[in-house]
């Protein structure tokens, strides 16, 4: 009789509450004593998810779900931001997994039961259920013969792989085709106004992060393609030293610049990611050069390192080409700066930047890496449906379905077509690749941190990646501010724009090889100081609004009544 009563009890104030128009998850979540609250998932961080986990307010299995309702919500419905291609159909078996791991022995790392969203060019095996296409449909199906080196270590890390990120197709080099779009994804759009640019090729990876469709993803860069997105989505990005992390697996454009790296929230989530992903692999031979030992870039998370730090201001060709209402942000970090305890050098310019901003190498290097790296990954699929067997295929595959890949306004392959016209490994190659060096490196960015003994330059995000990208050199970036509620839209593509009223823009710190520690103790302290990110939310309709607390409570609540 007792238990009857208090059943109709729980029964009775369900109901009731659902007549004040409030969940029974928000009259437990209120209850003192009961439940801790939960994270919200437009902003939780990974530590802040681990600590749930661990105190088993909510599983893996919890939040696998609940980010699959959030994908649900604004991927192809609502916005309609074509952030994410496809998710992964065994994502709950691994959490459930990793659950029951987690009871029985703990945890294996930070990243443990922590859901991460791939750039679709990061290969996972099939087996899972997912495809690694590059967003072309040339590739949809096929067979690839290992996971990345990167998906390897986060899978040994305990982490959960989500799914697979929209990109601007082959990482935007395909031709002059808009920042975000792909043949099997269209076209990606950013959440802080309605159509805006996502910017770079990781666009599908930097929307995702932006209003937690992930906890964490990762992107590739080989110019701009994770400084960019982490930029005009409003978030902290790591570009990592070319070397790094692992680029075996991840279909390709240059073993010379190519580097993967996390896109996130917070430089808290990115230093963790990065420990995790970064360390030599014998398939991937750069990654060899790297130091013995990988370093926990968390411990790099101190805002007092950032006091007697000198940064320098490149202003000749980079500073001095970004948008008027960025530099006046600009020059307000740089006063920030300054409170914090930095030294800057103003100006602390790159010998070789006038050369650099001349000179037509890094095309050639490109477009030579790309046919011969590209064809190897065709020839090396355990098998393609498309029948695509090199790049000249590829070329001739998008000519002979053009409702797929070559739609009105996205028909463009003149990247393609120029890769396929190089001829190898020649000598003007070598030429070209040892001159990217000496302007990149030599004179260029080692040139400006040595001439004013510097530890690092800082420079708007849209305008860092271009001599850091010939260099191979490691870029950190984070939120800078937004452009006015007033500010005119300009077209950036048939579909998108930037800028726009809202719309993000960062700043970015570079270095030299393997200098990411250094910078990420400096972004942070700058991070931290200002909190950028958090002084502005994507637009309304772009917000996911599923919370852990409806997975937990919502369906068991409809179940009693």
């Amino acid at each position: 009789m007792r238990r009857l009563s208090f059943t109709l009890l729980v029964l009775s104030t369900i109901c009731y509450a659902q007549r004040l128009s409030f969940s029974f998850s928000d009259l437990f979540m209120k209850s003192p004593g009961v439940q801790r609250q939960l994270p919200d998932l437009y902003e939780a961080s990974v530590p802040e998810l681990q600590a749930g986990l661990d105190a088993g307010d909510f599983t893996s299995v919890d939040l696998v779900k609940a980010y699959f309702a959030r994908i649900e919500e604004v991927n192809l419905q609502g916005p309609a931001l074509r952030a994410v291609l496809e998710t992964n159909p065994s994502a709950l078996t691994q959490a459930a997994e990793l659950d029951a791991e987690r009871k029985a022995s703990g945890k294996r790392s930070a990243l443990h039961g922590i859901p991460v969203l791939l750039k679709d060019n990061i290969a996972t095996v099939s087996s899972e259920g997912m495809n690694t296409t590059a967003g072309s449909f040339s590739l949809l199906g096929s067979v690839v013969p290992d996971d990345a080196g990167v998906v390897k270590r986060l899978r040994a890390a305990g982490a959960i792989i989500l799914g697979k990120a929209n990109l601007s197709e082959f990482a935007h080099f395909r031709g002059n085709v808009a920042s975000g779009w792909s043949g099997r994804g269209g076209q990606n759009s950013g959440a802080y106004f309605p159509g805006l640019d996502p910017c770079g090729s990781s666009s599908g990876s930097g929307v995702a992060a932006s209003i937690g469709l992930a906890a964490v993803t990762l992107g590739t860069e080989t110019d701009g393609s994770i400084t960019c997105p982490s930029e005009h989505n409003n978030l902290a990005g790591i570009k990592p030293t070319v070397g790094l992390t692992s680029r075996a697996g991840v279909i390709p454009i240059s073993a010379n610049q190519d580097t993967v790296g996390p896109i996130t929230r917070s430089l808290t989530d990115a230093a963790i990611v990065l420990s995790v992903i970064a360390g030599k692999d014998p398939n991937d031979n750069f990654t060899l050069a790297q130091p013995d030992t990988v370093p926990d870039f968390s411990k790099a998370l101190d805002v007092r390192a950032i006091k007697g730090k000198r940064i320098g201001v490149p202003r000749l060709n980079l500073v001095s080409r970004a948008n008027p209402t960025i530099l006046t942000a600009f020059e307000t970090a740089l006063d920030t700066l300054r409170g914090l305890g930095a030294i800057i050098v103003d100006p602390a310019d790159l010998p070789s930047i006038n050369e650099i901003r001349a000179s037509g190498n890094e095309s050639l290097v490109l477009n030579t890496d790309f046919k011969v790296q590209l064809n190897e990954w065709y020839e090396n699929l355990v098998e393609n449906p498309s029948g695509v067997r090199s790049l000249a295929d590829l070329i001739q595959f998008d000519l002979d379905n053009p409702e797929l890949e070559l739609p009105p306004g996205f028909s463009d392959q003149s990247d393609l077509l120029a890769a396929e016209a190089t001829n190898g490994f020649t000598a003007a190659y070598f030429e070209s690749l040892a001159s990217n060096h000496d302007l990149g490196r030599t004179r260029g960015i080692d040139a400006a941190l040595r001439n004013n003994n510097l530890d690092a330059l800082v420079m708007p995000a849209s305008v860092a990646s271009g001599p850091a990208a010939i260099a191979g050199y490691p870029i950190v970036t984070v939120p800078l501010g937004f452009f006015p509620d007033n500010t005119p839209t300009r077209s950036a593509g048939p579909l998108t724009v930037y800028p726009a009223p809202g719309a993000p823009f960062g700043l970015s710190f570079v270095g030299t090889a393997f200098s990411e520690s250094k910078l990420i103790s400096i972004a942070f302290a700058y991070e931290q100081k200002t909190k950028t990110r958090l002084q502005r939310k994507a637009f309304a309709a772009a917000i996911p609004t599923t919370q852990l607390q409806d997975v937990l409570f919502r369906p068991a609540a409809a179940l009693m009544l």
